[in-house]
Parts: structure tokens; sequence; C-alpha cells
């Protein structure tokens, strides 16, 4: 957070400054346009205008508010990490998502509220309009921001409307950051540097809407937004500097430590949130990285995982304008944000600000940068390896059940740029493929991201059919085909499509999507067309020479011993059933309804530890509580779909 400058205003001066923003709205169109085709890619620009004429909101504070939440995407009716909606992600109470994964530790009917107001509610009770249209209507979402922003102003200042942009600050830091003084501090910043910086963009359903810059806009009063603040009920609220003390991070990066909550939330021991505490790596082994989008904005997650009842948390959060990192949960320290307890046991969590399905407006280049850093810091502190079998996707973590895996986390999505990310990393595009004389026997996935356009389904109402269209853009993936034509159906997945339905485009169904870095045995080739094993299945690929989508190579990979016809794949490496005590109730390795079948061959990544970290209550208080049981049984880790998956060692050979 910058040290804030004392600047007065003078009056009348947001006036003007919506006066220039109208000028330069009408300077920056396209002259070439039709002026159907303006009017069309202006509409929420002017909703914009007309909501802050209606409340006397200023309209570059409220598309600033806007942008710095969500974008101006209404992001398909979706609910953001802190149970936001729309443009103004106006907030609501939501239902927890465990993310720890730990089966015989589930989350049940859990339901909290926003820190802060109830911003959705109140927005339905100003307009008189139900919350069900302002979570998909972005003209009624805008309004909605607009009249409770009006309201807090009014609140702020005695029932008049605020005069100065530093009471604005105040307004706009209490709308989003709630009590939360890291999440009031960090928007203020954000809303001053879009006025100072202003903004230009072109939403995913190609409205262009504008925030003029304001370059001589002065830097908030910290004493005057803070006088406001404190009128406003936060009696003890201070503008402080970042605490940088005990953050891990490399020194070329921005970087800050702001705790998760952690704490009881009831008598229940049992019941607490938002991560385990280790002693990583004495105990266990940092095997894997993963990346993460927030589905929210920076302060927004940052706000969440300080919450004790929301049960997630990661390790890093880092910010999408800048590459600001924020670490809230020490590495040494177990951060429920996988949905996979196994995997969250050995792994360290970094989120990114933005949703996966507007991810190339977010993913900026500064974000890349400092992600990288980041990463190559802690695989050197960890010794964790700098590819792909190591550094995976939400989307490329299994679940430990059947029942969830349909709903497990498909972010970062198909706008991460692997191959320029790992890339940062290495100094190359993606996995080394290793070079042998020997036949080639493995497949990485590697299109060039720039000219890979892939076209998926997206809605701006996920449950309404209707308002489902085709976006293409530059992707990190290639569709898996049951033939090698471009009209034969997708692959299927029998936990996705317990129908027997093919995998479709939309945009979350990960079905038939293999992802740049991944490495598949290769099952043939037939022209343009080269196959895989890929989810019990051969699967064809498009693979040009003019434009490979995969490189052949030659690796390690498994197929099942002989005499087995089939075999069972797992979400995790547990421990067998004998090595707990009685009074452990340890978790059963359950398999899961994937299968391995004979004469195919799949990517072999190695034997990770078989082992179970029981941490059952916060104080403690029961026989073997914090306590790593290891087992005898051996897995081995595969590329299985667009998911890693676990065999057991037994059951297979390598090759």
């Amino acid at each position: 957070m910058k040290h804030f400058k004392v600047k007065r205003h003078k009056p009348g001066r947001l006036r003007a400054g919506l006066a220039v923003a109208a000028a330069f709205i009408l300077c920056a169109m396209p002259t070439a346009a039709s002026a159907a085709t303006i009017q069309q890619q202006n509409n929420e620009q002017n909703t914009y205008a007309d909501a802050a004429k209606e409340f006397h909101v200023p309209q570059e504070l409220l598309q600033a508010v806007a942008y710095y939440q969500s974008r101006f995407e209404n992001h398909g009716g979706q609910v953001s990490v802190d149970g936001g909606y729309g443009p103004m992600n106006l907030r609501t109470a939501m239902q927890v998502e465990d993310q720890r994964g730990d089966p015989k530790r589930p989350i049940v009917n859990k339901t909290i509220t926003p820190q802060g107001d109830m911003t959705l509610d109140k927005a339905a009770q100003l307009l008189n309009v139900s919350p069900d249209v302002l979570k998909k209507d972005s003209r009624q979402n805008i309004r909605g921001g607009a009249a409770v922003l009006a309201e807090k102003a009014k609140q702020l200042n005695g029932g008049a409307m605020p005069t100065s942009l530093d009471d604005w600050y105040a307004v706009a830091g209490r709308y989003l950051g709630g009590d939360n003084q890291q999440s009031i501090q960090s928007l203020v910043d954000s809303v001053y540097n879009t006025l100072k910086n202003g903004v230009s963009t072109t939403t995913t359903d190609g409205q262009r809407l504008s925030i003029p810059a304001m370059p001589k806009t002065a830097a908030p009063d910290a004493a005057k937004v803070q006088n406001k603040l404190q009128h406003l009920g936060l009696k003890d609220f201070k503008f402080q500097q970042s605490n940088n003390n005990g953050a891990e991070c490399p020194r070329q990066v921005s970087c800050r430590f702001i705790p998760a909550g952690y704490g009881a939330n009831s008598p229940d021991p049992t019941d607490y949130g938002n991560y385990d505490h280790a002693n990583r790596p004495k105990d266990m082994k940092v095997n894997y990285i993963v990346i993460h989008d927030t589905e929210g904005s920076y302060t927004s997650a940052i706000q969440h995982f300080q919450d004790l009842k929301s049960y997630v948390s990661a390790h890093y959060v880092i910010r999408s304008s800048d590459g600001e990192i924020t670490q809230m949960v020490p590495t040494s320290n177990v951060a429920w944000h996988a949905g996979d307890w196994y995997m969250n046991m050995h792994s360290i969590g970094i989120e990114h600000e933005g949703y996966a399905a507007s991810g190339a407006s977010w993913y900026t280049e500064a974000m890349y940068q400092s992600s990288a850093n980041l990463v190559k810091y802690l695989a050197n502190k960890y010794n964790i390896p700098l590819d792909r079998d190591h550094i995976l996707g939400h989307d490329n973590i299994p679940t430990p059940s059947d029942a969830r895996m349909p709903g497990q986390h498909w972010d970062p999505g198909p706008y991460w740029d692997w191959n320029h990310y790992m890339s940062l990393l290495t100094g190359q595009q993606n996995n080394d493929v290793q070079s042998s004389t020997r036949p080639k026997n493995i497949v990485t996935i590697k299109p060039n991201m720039a000219t890979n356009v892939q076209t998926v389904n997206n809605c701006v109402d996920i449950a309404d059919p209707t308002t489902c269209s085709d976006q293409s853009a530059p992707s990190n993936f290639v569709y898996v085909r049951t033939a090698p034509r471009s009209d034969a159906p997708l692959v299927t997945d029998p936990l996705l499509h317990p129908d027997g339905a093919p995998g479709s485009t939309r945009i979350f169904d990960w079905s038939a999507k293999a992802t740049s870095g991944q490495q598949f045995g290769l099952a043939g080739q037939q022209g343009d067309w080269t196959a895989i094993w890929f989810a019990n299945q051969k699967g064809w690929i498009y693979n040009p020479a003019s434009q490979p989508s995969a490189v052949l190579g030659r690796g390690h990979t498994i197929t099942l011993k002989p005499g087995l016809s089939s075999a069972h794949v797992y979400g995790t490496a547990y421990p067998e059933a004998s090595v707990y005590p009685a009074d452990v109730s340890g978790p059963a390795q359950s398999q899961l309804s994937y299968l391995f079948s004979a004469g195919q061959t799949y990517v072999s990544d190695g034997t990770p530890p078989t082992d179970y970290f029981y941490d059952a209550t916060i104080d403690y208080s029961l026989p073997h509580d914090h306590e790593i049981f290891k087992g005898n049984d051996k897995y081995i880790k595969i590329w299985y779909n667009h998911r890693v998956m676990f065999v057991k060692a037994d059951d297979v050979v390598v090759q």
C-alpha cells in the first residue's frame, strides 16, 4: 500500500471528471464501425452512465469498482469466491465448499455470510428487484451496485452525497472491503490507480468499456479517508504499511504476509478452519505446486481465506495488475486448497486473481512473471522439479472418490498460458522430451497457444441453455476424439457422463481436453491424427505437421502385468488399512470407477510417498492426533485423463 500524500480536492472536481470521462468515451469510438455496432458495443458503458446519473455516483468511480472486482464481466451468473455475483460482485450468503478433500473430515451443510455487508440482499431491497435477477442481469446488477454505493455514501455524510473524492474512496473501500482493514486498504489503492491510469477493455460478450486516465487525480488523503471509515463504524481502523515479516518469497517480488484464518468454529474440536499445522518437509515431502485462479478479486480471495468458516485457504494469492503476492499460510503447513487431502498434504497452493472463463483478461504478464519467480524460489527450497508432472493446475488434481470428481474444479482453465509459464520457469517451452534412437512411445501435448484457437461453449446463465454460446480463443488444450476425424464425437468420461454420452465443448467439461504439458502413451498415428491412451480408451488428437499440437518422444511408460485384464486407478496414495491403530479411523484407499485395461500404456512419474496425515482436531485431543501414518503399498503417479491419477505398483510393469 502506498503512503498517501495529503492533497485537497477543488470543488467540482468530480463533476469535471465525469465530463472528461464522457468526452474520452466519445473520442475513443472507432470511426469505421457502424452506428448499430457502436451502440451494441457500448450498451453496458451507457448502463454505467445511466446508473451513475440515477443514483448520483461518479461514473468513473462506479466503473473502477466494477473493473477491480470483475473486469466488467458477468461471469455467467456464477458465484465468486466470496459469494458475489455480476459486474458489481454483489454478495450474499453462500454454501461453503470443503477443500480439505478428506472424506474422514467432511464439511456438511455449512453456510457463511460475506465479511461486511450482504450487498446483493441490500441491492434487492433498495431496487425492489429479485436477488435472482441481480445475479444474472448485468444492467440491474450495475444499478444495484450504484444504489448500495449511494446508500453508504449517505450514511458516511449524514444523509448528503460526498463532494470529495476522498469520501468516495472511503465509500468504495467500505462497499467491498467490509470490516477487513487490509482489504479496504488494498481496494482504496486499486481504485485510485484505476482512476489515475484509466483502462479500456472489451468483455467476452463484446462490450467495449473505458475509464479515462486521470493522471492528476490526487492520491487518497489517508487521514481523511481514515476519519470517514471510522464514522462508518470502523473505530479502530488505521491505514498501515504492509507487513512483509515472515513472508516466504524471493527478493525480486513485492510480497507481504497476511495470515489466513485459523481457529475453532464451535465447541467441537474437529470443527475449525482453515488449514492444518504441520512440519513440512520433515514430516511430509512437498512434491507439487498447484496453480489456481481465485474466481474473484484479489481482495475478495484474501478476505475469504481470513474467514474462519470458509474452510478453504491457499499458501499464496497473486494480484493480476502488478503481480503483488500475499502469503497467507506458511509453506510448512497444509493449506486446504485442492479438494484432495493427499495432494494437499504434498503441495503448495498458489491462487491467481481472475476467473477461468475470462482468463485472458486477468492473466497478465506481471502476474506470470511474479508467479514464476515465486515458483522457482519454492521449487528450489523444496527440491521440486520444474516440469508439468509437478507444476499442476487445480484442473489436474483428482479427488479421493467418484462422488466428488464431477464437482472438482477446472481452474486455471483453458486460457492459462502453460507454454509461456513453463518457459519462464525453465527457459524451455513445456516438458523436455527424452531423445532416443529407440521407437517413440510418449506424446507430449504442446500446442502453440497463439495459433491454437479452440471453441468452447460458455453461458451467461449456466442454468439456462438458451444463454449459452460458442466462444473461440487461443487455448492451452486440444480436444480428444473417438476417431481420427474432426466430426468424430469427443471421448467420454464415466464420472462426468455416466449415461455414456460423449464429452461436450462446455467450458467446464474436462472429459475430452488434453492440456499443454500433459504426457500420454502413444496409441497410433493416422495421417494428421495422433492417438493416445486417454482414460481407458484410445483417443485421437489433431496433430498436423504444419501446425503440431503434440510432439513424440521416448520415456518411461507402464502397462498392466501379464494376466491382468484391467485394474482400478486411484485419486490418492493412502496407506493400506492395516497400518492404522484400532482407535484411528484412517481413510480407506477408495477405488475410483476409472479403469486401466490390458494393452494400454500410460506415462510413469515415479513412486510417490504412501501416507496419510491424521489431523483430527484443533487441540490435539484425540489419540494419535497430528500423526502421519505410512504404508507399505506402492503407487505410481500417471497422467490418466485431464487429471493425474495413481495406480498400484503391483498391478503394472514399468517399461
